[in-house]
Order: C-alpha cells, then structure tokens, then sequence
C-alpha cells in the first residue's frame, strides 16, 4: 500500500528558529527564512512540528504558529526560478499587515512587484535576485554579495544578517547565487574540488579551518589579496596565508587553515595570487 505524501509547510515570518528539541529554551541549530519550505515529519502537541528542511536536508523542531502548510504542488512551483530578496532589511505588504523581509528570503510566485505565499497576495518594492537569470556568476558579484553581511554579528545556528554563523553565511551566500551547499562546515568541506595551493584560488573558493582534534570547525569566502571574509564574532574581513586566519588589531592568528575548495565555478574567474 502505498504511505500517503507527508504535509509540507513554509515559513511566513521574517526568521523562524529551527531548534534542536521542541522547546523555546532548546538550541538553535539553524533558521528558516521567509518563503522557505520545509517537510513536516511530526507534530507534537499541537505547537510544534519536527521539519526537514528541503534547502539542505537539515532536521529539526519549529513553532508550528511560525508556518502556514502548502500543497507539493506549490513547494514546486516555489522552486521554479526562485526569487530572493536582496537588500538587508525591507518590508512585506499585505493587506493589514506589514513585516520585515531579510536578506535571502524567497518570494514565492514573484512578479516584479508581488509575491504569492499560499492565498496571501504580498507587495514587496525591494531589490531582488533571480539565480536562474544571472548572465554570469563574476568575481565581483561574488564579493559584493559576500560583502552585504558585513558585521552581522555570530548567532551560533543563525542565517540572517542579524544573527549569522560561518557555515550559515557561506550557504546563504551561495544561495543568492543559485548554488546549493550543505548546512554545517563539516558537511560543506565535502563537496567542490581540492586546490592544492592557496595561490591558485579565486574570488568565491572556501577555505576551512581545523581544531586540534583535526575537525573542520570554521569555513569562510576567499576574497582578493589574501583576504577572507567570515562570520567569527560578526562578518568580518581579514588576512589569510597557509598558517591560517591572522586577526590584525588582536595580533594573532584564531584559525588554523586546513584546505581550500572550489565548489563556484566563476564564469570570468582570475586567480588573486
């Protein structure tokens, strides 16, 4: 007999914390934004539903108040040229309502001026991106978006600019480029090809970072000129070389380099040696 197709629901606020147990005082272990979809897998009481996410598989507990169930006919038509929101912080228009929309939401059944979640028409005149319709991915591009996070502050479990972990921040930035990557930095040092040298890199290559058990723990995005650009306290800026990460005004280095990939294929890539 074939088993019934599981609901599925997707988030309608600005940023939904997805926590480890069903409880407010439990761990985040990650954060669903507006528009993003997830595969209800339990309910508990009425409050809460244990959720997969289907961006990356991640499993986890969320207010059950914070989601509206949709059809697997529109977690489809949601993923047909997906459109996310571009700027920090904009608002979302309904008819009685408005709400903040951050940086990296879907807009579901987007037009130019309104999108669509479920029956709720919204107005959004923010500025947006369209992975599916990108010319080309570029260096530039890479790093301008790279660079919108900057001082986000670190939310262990965050993926928004106002509470953003390093793994959280490099999938949320391949994300507005159309790329899908795992959530945790230890799940993201297996995909993308091993560069041998950090001299071959490019604009948009990760590098990760080991303790001393020799466990991947941090990850951030190359930029030009030695630099990497990583969420460790808030999104930051600083140097990198084969030691690891060197933090200029504490005058030390806080992560030790353990190899750098290249998952982003850059359409007018050139190396930044």
């Amino acid at each position: 007999m074939k088993r019934a197709s599981l609901p599925f629901a997707v988030c309608v606020v600005a940023c939904s914390p997805v926590r480890k147990r069903p409880s407010d005082t439990e761990e985040i272990v990650t954060q669903l934004l507006f528009g993003e979809c997830v595969e209800v897998l339990l309910k508990k009481h009425n409050s809460w539903m244990q959720v997969r996410c289907l961006w990356d598989n991640y499993v986890g507990w969320i207010d059950a108040k914070q989601v509206v169930q949709v059809s697997q006919e529109e977690v489809d038509q949601y993923d047909q040229s997906p459109v996310y929101a571009l700027d920090l912080v904009q608002s979302l228009s309904m008819e009685d309502k408005t709400f903040p929309i951050l940086m990296g939401s879907r807009l579901p059944n987007f037009d130019g001026l309104h999108c669509k979640v479920h029956d709720e028409k919204c107005v959004f005149n923010g500025t947006v991106i369209c992975p599916d319709k990108l010319e080309s991915i570029t260096a530039e591009l890479v790093e301008r978006i790279a660079r919108k996070f900057i001082h986000a502050p670190y939310l262990w479990g965050g993926r928004s600019v106002f509470g953003i972990d390093c793994s959280g921040y490099t999938q949320l930035v391949f994300k507005l480029l159309g790329i899908r990557i795992p959530r945790d930095a230890s799940q993201q040092v297996q995909e993308g090809d091993v560069i041998d040298f950090l001299e071959m890199t490019q604009v948009g290559d990760l590098a990760f970072f080991e303790n001393e058990a020799k466990k991947i723990i941090h990850v951030g995005i190359i930029l030009p000129d030695d630099k990497i650009i990583h969420a460790s306290g808030q999104v930051r800026i600083d140097r990198l070389d084969h030691q690891g990460i060197y933090d200029k005004k504490r005058k030390k280095y806080t992560h030790k380099f353990r190899v750098a990939k290249r998952i982003l294929k850059l359409d007018e890539g050139i190396e930044i040696s």
